[in-house]
């Protein structure tokens, strides 16, 4: 999945599949996780964040089943 860069100190990049509705985050340390059934507007505001990496641990974090990413 193509990915995007995220000015945080918590993500490194992030990026959405619409079609399984995966939202796959990048952490700063490498490791990635896939994030499942996760609507698109959960991605923009992600991306819109005024902090990103806050966002992702208040709401993706605690919202979404997620497996990591080989």
């Amino acid at each position: 999945m193509k990915r995007v860069p995220v000015d945080s100190t918590v993500i490194l990049s992030a990026g959405y599949d619409p079609l399984t509705r995966t939202l796959e985050v990048q952490l700063q340390d490498g490791r990635v996780y896939a994030y499942l059934d996760v609507p698109q507007v959960v991605y923009r505001d992600l991306l819109a964040a005024e902090s990103a990496g806050r966002y992702f641990a208040w709401y993706i974090k605690t919202t979404f089943e997620c497996q990591p990413v080989e």
